[in-house]
């Protein structure tokens, strides 16, 4: 059989298996790391779309003064995400790390996991808090004090919330990856029919309402444009999600154009290093290393769902 981009996570029938979040630990609620503003890091790529949220997360909550961030170069080897300054990235100022290993290894030396983006870093015990960017998300909101009144998750849509959530991270923003790393026919198949199925049901919901949860943007709406911006760029090629592309879908690209439009995400997003990512560092996939021109996309172009959701 042939082996996919990270062996450990592949089961016999071809089908890739993400690895658990080594870290766990929660702010505000361990007594070992309180609330405190300005003792936090927060290591990411632009181009991941787990670290991405996170980096949306602290943006909307108005938390970037409280807490710091690094952005690692886009193009990972065999020695990991590493540390380099260039464009929209830079080397590690706050503890002069090379490679992000370091970080993992400072704080369970003999790691032998993947090594992955988000991680939320103590600078007070030089520690990993955690490196699940569910966890991080939560605890930019209920650990500290947002300054900007957002509330990603409100608590009379809990239940459905958390199960939406769910269902998007299994069907859709891990989907495109288990389609992607797929080493066998039978698990791409499965993998893509699963896609393209939750994007039609997407589309079909933002149908009947401006967001997923109607006239509010919520968490679920993130995890969510952080997989759609991403699509035509990046999965209908290197990840062969080519069924379809985003834009042919209408409701689902215009609400991508939607939440891109909001005050400050565009800042967020770096179509460069997103391709770059991908296409240059899974050899397995893109031998050539060659990284395409296009799609031609225009997020910045109106997308009308304003006046059809008033």
């Amino acid at each position: 059989m042939t082996q996919g981009p990270f062996p450990d996570e592949q089961d016999a029938d071809g089908n890739f298996e993400r690895q658990e979040d080594e870290f766990r630990d929660l702010v505000g609620q361990d007594p070992r790391y309180p609330a405190e503003p300005g003792r936090y890091h927060l290591y990411i790529s632009l181009a991941c779309p787990w670290a991405h949220r996170t980096l949306i997360t602290r943006h909307l909550l108005g938390l970037e003064n409280v807490i710091s961030a690094s952005v690692v170069d886009p193009v990972r080897d065999e020695r990991g995400w590493r540390f380099t300054s260039g464009d929209g990235h830079s080397q590690d100022q706050v503890e002069g790390f090379h490679f992000l290993s370091e970080a993992y290894e400072l704080t369970k030396p003999h790691f032998h996991g993947r090594v992955t983006v988000p991680v939320l870093w103590d600078k007070q015990s030089r520690r990993i808090v955690n490196n699940s960017e569910d966890d991080i998300c939560r605890m930019f909101q209920e650990a500290f004090s947002p300054a900007t009144g957002v509330d990603l998750f409100p608590s009379d849509i809990a239940e459905e919330q958390a199960e939406l959530s769910q269902w998007i991270y299994e069907r859709i923003n891990n989907g495109v990856y288990r389609a992607g790393f797929a080493s066998r026919q039978a698990a791409y198949d499965k993998g893509v029919q699963i896609v393209f199925a939750a994007l039609e049901e997407m589309e079909e919901r933002l149908a009947h309402g401006r967001y997923l949860f109607g006239h509010r943007i919520v968490e679920s709406d993130w995890r969510l444009f952080c997989t759609l911006v991403r699509f035509d760029p990046a999965y209908h090629g290197h990840f062969k999600c080519n069924l379809k592309m985003l834009k042919e879908y209408p409701n689902l690209s215009g609400y991508l154009r939607d939440l891109y439009q909001q005050p400050g995400i565009a800042d967020t997003v770096s179509i460069r290093h997103i391709k770059k990512h991908y296409y240059l560092t899974h050899p397995e996939l893109d031998p050539s290393g060659i990284v395409p021109m296009g799609p031609e996309q225009d997020l910045g172009e109106a997308h009308g769902r304003d006046k059809v959701y008033t």
